[in-house]
């Protein structure tokens, strides 16, 4: 996984999983202890998201498209977290635009 979608330039945080060590020496690696998942809250949060919603919508999934699958999660994550500013921005900009008739929807 680190050869496919990590660059070897990134600086990269883990916890001490031995599972590390073969590629400690190719990657920017800081390790920490884990302390149970203390240190890793929000991370372990999110793959556990990640995990649900991948089992939830998809009933296979295709390595090739990754890539994809995490977009749309992001994509997903991100629009959960500002619904309350969607519907107040639509509001906004539907009180700042002009008046359109009816006819010029239509007929443009």
């Amino acid at each position: 996984m680190f050869d496919k979608h990590i660059d070897k330039e990134a600086k990269i945080t883990t916890d001490k999983w031995r599972g590390y060590n073969p590629i400690a020496k190719d990657y920017d690696l800081t390790q920490i202890l884990s302390d149970k998942g203390a240190n890793f809250k929000a991370l372990h949060v999110m793959i556990h998201q990640v995990k649900s919603w991948i089992r939830t919508t998809y009933s296979w999934v295709s390595e090739k498209n990754i890539n994809r699958y995490f977009d749309e999660f992001c994509y997903r994550i991100n629009r959960s977290q500002s619904k309350d500013t969607i519907f107040n921005n639509l509001i906004k900009r539907m009180v700042k635009a002009d008046n359109i008739c009816h006819k010029e929807i239509i007929f443009g």
